[in-house]
């Protein structure tokens, strides 16, 4: 069992610099021929891999054992070592930052090779908050082979934003004549994304007619019971004071009273075919009439005939039932987007304090 309080006291002495700090006993050896001199029970400790291969270092009676890191510049691996001296815990932000700033990619490989979780997650964070379109590519592939799934989506996310910048980059030119398959991976990406964003855009447009309808029943309803100034019954025979406020919902407001001043002196609503203008002021009565739960009395003209015919027919057709279930949503999201919310609790709190007051002089 490795001594972790010792390589503890040992990343202390390196980051004071004290010279009276053990010798090490294990080198790394780099690409460029480079040898890096480290204490073996940091390494062990901070890496399961290197820990591993430590052990078989000792196995073959070595004196010093020694660690070759390949495939990555002499500097990149000086950074990774001086990090696993931190450990994650003592280092700063800003040394891991400009770590990463001067070495991500290579630090990314490395901490996934030799399993330093804390490290590639930096790493990842880091090298997916700097990507450009022209690096794309090659941290696409870089993201795959060191299983980043962060920087991955980063990746596929930029190339569907700016899909132009990636086409001219000499990744991508390579990309098509070596890699077809991550070409077609990206591009599926693009059309998925673009599928996406046509589906949102119609449930919006959707969303929004619903959202329509569901103002002009309000607007329906007010002009039939309260009254209007261009149509509708009298304010004045209503007891309701001509200066009432204007209608929130001006534009539909406009639109339906149109529609009804049309309707009123219309003289084609029998003829063949029919009046356009007509059947939709129809249809928006007979809506009204499916959303309306008063049983006698109701001033919205048509309603109780629309009643009666449903009631006579049975059930309704499954796309008008399903038209008139998407304006009673609109109706209740409408609502809570409407609702106030008070600024504190004090009233709940006031309400609170009554209700047990109450509930002891009940008591």
């Amino acid at each position: 069992m490795r001594d972790f309080e010792g390589s503890n006291g040992l990343r202390r002495w390196h980051e004071a610099g004290d010279e009276s700090a053990p010798s090490t006993d294990a080198r790394i050896v780099t690409s460029d021929g480079e040898s890096i001199p480290a204490h073996s029970s940091v390494l062990a400790s901070a890496s399961p891999v290197l820990d591993r291969m430590l052990d078989k270092s000792q196995k073959n009676c070595m004196l010093e054992r020694t660690i070759h890191i390949l495939g990555v510049p002499c500097d990149a691996v000086l950074a990774f070592v001086q990090l696993l001296y931190s450990s994650g815990t003592s280092v700063s932000s800003r040394d891991i930052e400009e770590a990463i700033e001067n070495h991500g990619a290579a630090l990314l490989v490395l901490s996934h090779v030799y399993r330093v979780e804390w490290l590639k997650k930096e790493a990842e964070s880091g090298t997916a908050a700097r990507l450009t379109a022209e690096r794309v590519v090659d941290m696409l592939k870089l993201a795959k082979l060191c299983d980043a799934p962060k920087l991955y989506l980063r990746c596929m996310r930029l190339a569907a934003k700016d899909f132009g910048a990636v086409q001219q980059s000499e990744a991508w030119r390579f990309l098509q004549l070596h890699d077809p398959a991550v070409e077609r991976e990206i591009l599926q990406f693009l059309e998925e994304t673009d599928q996406r964003e046509r589906r949102w855009r119609r449930t919006k447009e959707a969303q929004e007619v619903y959202h329509q309808l569901n103002e002009a029943m309000e607007c329906l309803h007010q002009i039939c019971s309260e009254g209007c100034t261009n149509v509708g019954p009298n304010d004045a025979r209503r007891g309701v004071p001509s200066s009432r406020r204007p209608c929130a919902q001006v534009r539909t407001c406009e639109g339906l009273r149109q529609l009804i001043r049309h309707f009123a002196a219309c003289g084609r609503k029998s003829t063949d075919g029919g009046c356009p203008h007509c059947r939709r002021m129809l249809q928006l009565f007979r809506l009204h009439s499916s959303l309306c739960h008063r049983r006698h009395s109701c001033s919205v003209p048509f309603c109780s005939q629309f009643k009666s015919r449903m009631q006579k027919e049975g059930k309704e057709d499954v796309t008008w039932r399903l038209l008139v279930k998407k304006v009673i949503v609109a109706r209740v999201m409408s609502g809570f987007a409407t609702r106030k919310v008070p600024e504190d609790n004090n009233t709940l709190r006031a309400g609170l304090r009554s209700r047990g007051g109450n509930k002891r002089n009940l008591n």
